[in-house]
């Protein structure tokens, strides 16, 4: 059987399973669409939880950007376990004692304003829009390979199933379709660990085996990897970081971004009392550190393979003939993803760093520039064929890959949707809409979400991992502030809550848009993206931690000069802070 059969039966199948599960798991109310009915088990929301939470930059991009980077990108994973942490311990309960639908519901209410609650839908859309683009990015990249179809193709194929299951299932629909999209990535990711892990170090445990010794040379895995990118021209893939602010920030950007997703806190919405929403957040870590643990070691491993497949008798001796690579390069050719310029005319594939400090080296070997173009998104989905694993595994984790970037797509997609419905059109534009007619609403409102986020997969400004980074510096400027003084500040007002998220979500779009150019259009920046252009050296994907500290500071000082708020809003603040039981959620 072909390798193409293999991965069209695997992902066929899947995509049977989700659309199955949507039919079965139809949202006939209000409150299954926006909450699943409330009535989630603790486990089988962990798992969902995780499932929406590990999107396709943690399945595809975080691995391929640490290899890329060596620790210096291990701020990716501190970041975002380090925020899902901030999350189920400062966030979670609390919510779930308001017994809302959305987070822009906590914000309307505890800051008594519709300006507040507009504001709030303004910076979740904004923010869920830019983190959609990762995910159907990160689908297209899985489809092109896999399924043989350009990426554009695979967006779209993305789009349909998405929309399947999400339009019609609602929460209700997703919860149990992100629990089959665990199942299938989680063993995606896994398995194929497992086989490299034992073929290179003969350790069947991935996050051990980065630490053993690798079998073919005798030494520790992490200290042969260092020798080649040394030899190279590449830093030490153990290096440590020269500018400490940037990676503080950084990382502390991530952490309260995650802490701040939207489309993850709904989740704790879903579970019938407050007990359970703790208890879903234990869960939801547990099957995160599945992952997680494994990532580093897939990181150093495909980092690897990947330089000893282009140098098999190592750096200082000639590279593979073109005509000689091996298929997987030729599969990854066909989506572009991989590009090959024989700059020298010698026939081989010369892979280095070519900066001006390796210049020397380089012209002493008789090269004239790196010749293969490597997309940092194709690691992990290449792990298998650069290892020769067996076909299924290359199918098995062709599913894992398109099943990571659609369930957290149908989660953002579902917050957009209830943002508008629910927040928008129901509690401010037309509050005596019907069910019925708000159930309408937030199909179309999906629908039309579901094809603004395939336009931006089809015109991403940059790959998945640093898309997914800019939401988050987004979430962390904007909503993360505003829930964290509303849960634990009974004297912001309105006025400094709406100041607040105004002024960090103006002040980081501003920065990135300097970098990144004006709504992502190239060649709209004002500044090259380049570390000696920087503010003190914070790069845009760092700055919503600073955008984050503006908030708290605008908020404050304009609180100081307004009104306090309402005896009953402060009694309500009060109340929430001791989560003890809650009732279901409810549509007010």
């Amino acid at each position: 059987m072909s390798q193409f059969a293999i991965n069209l039966i695997f992902v066929g199948a899947s995509f049977a399973l989700y659309i199955g599960i949507a039919i079965w798991a139809r949202a006939g109310s209000t409150k299954e669409f926006y909450v699943a009915g409330g009535g989630v088990n603790p486990v089988t929301n962990g798992m969902a939880t995780a499932a929406d939470w590990m999107s396709a930059a943690s399945f595809i991009s975080m691995a391929g950007l640490i290899a890329a980077g060596g620790y210096a990108n291990s701020t990716f994973l501190m970041g975002w376990t380090g925020g899902y942490v901030l999350l189920a311990m400062l966030l979670a309960p609390y919510l779930r004692k308001f017994g809302k639908f959305t987070v822009p519901d906590f914000i309307g209410d505890r800051f008594y304003s519709r300006g507040a609650r507009l504001t709030a839908v303004v910076c979740l859309i904004i923010m869920s829009v830019t983190y959609v683009i990762g995910q159907m990015t990160g689908a297209g990249v899985a489809f092109s390979r896999f399924l043989e179809v350009s990426s554009s193709t695979g967006i779209w194929i993305a789009a349909g199933v998405v929309f399947v299951y999400a339009v019609f299932g609602g929460m209700k629909g997703i919860t149990y379709t992100q629990v089959a999209q665990y199942v299938v990535l989680i063993i995606a990711y896994t398995i194929p660990a497992v086989f490299i892990s034992l073929q290179l170090t003969n350790n069947p445990i991935p996050m051990f085996g980065m630490f053993s010794t690798h079998v073919e040379s005798g030494q520790p895995l992490l200290v042969k990897l260092d020798e080649i990118v040394r030899e190279l021209g590449f830093q030490d893939y153990t290096a440590d970081v020269s500018n400490k602010l940037n990676m503080v920030l950084f990382t502390l950007s991530l952490m309260i971004g995650t802490a701040g997703l939207p489309h993850v806190i709904i989740r704790f919405f879903t579970v019938p009392k407050v007990a359970d929403a703790r208890w879903s957040a234990g869960w939801t870590l547990v099957f995160i550190a599945l992952l997680y643990l494994t990532a580093p070691a897939v990181a150093s491993m495909a980092r690897l393979n990947l330089l000893t497949t282009i140098y098999p008798a190592g750096p200082t001796a000639d590279a593979i003939n073109y005509a000689e690579r091996p298929d997987w390069i030729k599969n990854w050719e066909q989506t572009g993803l991989i590009r090959w310029e024989d700059k020298n005319n010698d026939g081989r594939i010369q892979l280095y760093n070519d900066t001006p400090a390796f210049a020397a080296k380089a012209e002493e070997r008789g090269w004239a520039g790196n010749e293969l173009t490597v997309n940092n998104d194709i690691l992990v989905l290449a792990n298998p064929e650069i290892a020769n694993l067996p076909g299924w595994v290359v199918g098995l984790i062709a599913a894992g890959g398109i099943a990571a970037a659609l369930s957290t797509a149908a989660g953002l997609l579902l917050a957009i949707s209830s943002a508008i419905s629910h927040d928008l059109i129901k509690n401010i534009i037309n509050p005596q809409i019907s069910e019925k007619g708000e159930m309408l609403a937030a199909r179309i409102s999906m629908a039309g979400a579901i094809l603004l986020a395939t336009y931006l997969g089809l015109n991403p400004p940059g790959f998945a991992a640093q898309v997914v980074a800019l939401a988050f510096g987004i979430a962390a400027a904007t909503l993360f502030p505003a829930l964290m003084m509303g849960i634990f500040s009974k004297r912001v007002s309105s006025q400094g809550a709406i100041a607040g998220m105004l002024a960090g979500l103006l002040v980081t779009l501003l920065y990135i848009f300097t970098y990144l150019g004006w709504f992502f259009i190239p060649g709209t920046n004002m500044l090259p993206n380049t570390a000696d252009n920087w503010i003190l050296g914070i790069s845009p994907l760092s700055f919503g931690a600073v955008g984050a500290m503006i908030n708290f500071v605008v908020a404050f000082a304009v609180s100081s000069v307004t009104a306090a708020p309402p005896k009953e809003i402060q009694d309500l603040v009060e109340s929430v802070r001791y989560p003890k039981g809650a009732g279901a959620a409810v549509d007010h």
